[in-house]
């Protein structure tokens, strides 16, 4: 079993990402145990970025990344590019050896029709710089978001189900290659 931490790059309780990563979550417990970490951390700042000064928050995230065999990001698209919240938890982990050459996964969601895909590269880039093991050629782009889960927080799409579990085994073949 792949032991995945998922920083979901929204807040929000209710968000379209936070009810991908759950999808994601549920769907594929016979070959993830995902953690979605919570990354409601401090804004990153290099004079608390000590074993002695570092808030208790970061810390206890940085041995999540740590402790994880592979990484999921999930990003809302906010002006043209990932999340503030989400880059932020990045810049923090990017400080520790926790993400280099570690497999990941990138994807992305909006209400519109790009699916995010503005947030998706911004995020991919950022992650190639670590540089990180992202997964190539298996995007998950998920357009119109708001339309496609029910009132209980249920994928509801059946084109996007079969795609995603397709991407979870490829993953997982990736995963085998890398690791």
């Amino acid at each position: 079993m792949i032991k995945v931490a998922m920083l979901v790059g929204s807040l929000r309780k209710d968000s379209s990402s936070l009810k991908l990563g759950k999808y994601i979550q549920n769907a594929h417990r016979d070959k993830f145990d995902i953690e979605i970490v919570d990354i409601n951390l401090p804004h990153y700042n290099g004079d608390f970025d000590t074993p002695d000064t570092r808030p208790k928050a970061v810390t206890e995230f940085l041995e999540t990344m740590k402790n994880a065999d592979a990484v999921f990001f999930i990003t809302p698209e906010y002006n043209n590019s990932t999340s503030g919240v989400l880059k932020n938890a990045i810049d923090w982990a990017s400080r520790s050896p926790y993400l280099a050459n570690k497999p990941g996964l990138i994807a992305a969601q909006s209400m519109g029709m790009t699916g995010g895909a503005r947030g998706f590269l911004s995020l991919h880039s950022i992650l190639n710089r670590l540089p990180m093991r992202i997964l190539p050629g298996n995007d998950i782009l998920l357009a119109a978001s708001h339309t496609k889960f029910d009132e209980n927080g249920n994928l509801n799409d059946e084109g996007t189900v079969k795609f995603i579990n397709m991407v979870m085994d490829n993953f997982v073949e990736y995963y085998n290659k890398v690791k």
